[in-house]
């Protein structure tokens, strides 16, 4: 089975936050695949994190080191559907990015962010993790 993963489920994974290990036995046996953006998305999350004073340069290169070993294949993208995506549901490039790489590759979308699998759902992607 293929998984479409985005930043929030691996920044919970990553930094050990309270769903890493149901996210783990979600994706057990799966091939993980994001857009190529994921590696900028990773980067913005974790700048985010040092205004917020969540973490450190630190724990941010640490976190960083962590998230190359996680075995997900990135995959280049058309940017038309994503902008058809973002325009029709009013949701950032990123978003845009993760839902038309999993309706492009007929993938389950696996997101922390309850607003983006509602959106998911819609468009009849299945969802896993995300909150309601």
């Amino acid at each position: 089975m293929s998984i479409v993963v985005d930043t929030s489920a691996v920044i919970a994974v990553v930094l050990e936050e309270p769903e890493k290990q149901g996210i783990i036995g979600l994706t057990r046996n799966a091939t993980l695949i994001a857009p190529s953006s994921l590696y900028w998305e990773f980067g913005n999350a974790l700048s985010l994190m040092f205004k917020k004073r969540r973490i450190n340069l630190e724990q941010a290169i640490a976190a960083f080191k962590v998230f190359r070993e996680i075995p997900i294949q990135l995959v280049s993208m058309n940017l038309e559907h994503p902008l058809e995506l973002a325009h029709k549901y009013g949701i950032y490039a990123y978003d845009a990015y993760v839902l038309s790489c999993a309706i492009d590759n007929k993938a389950t979308l696996l997101t922390l962010d309850g607003p983006l699998a509602e959106i998911a759902r819609k468009c009849k992607v299945k969802t896993i993790g995300g909150k309601s």
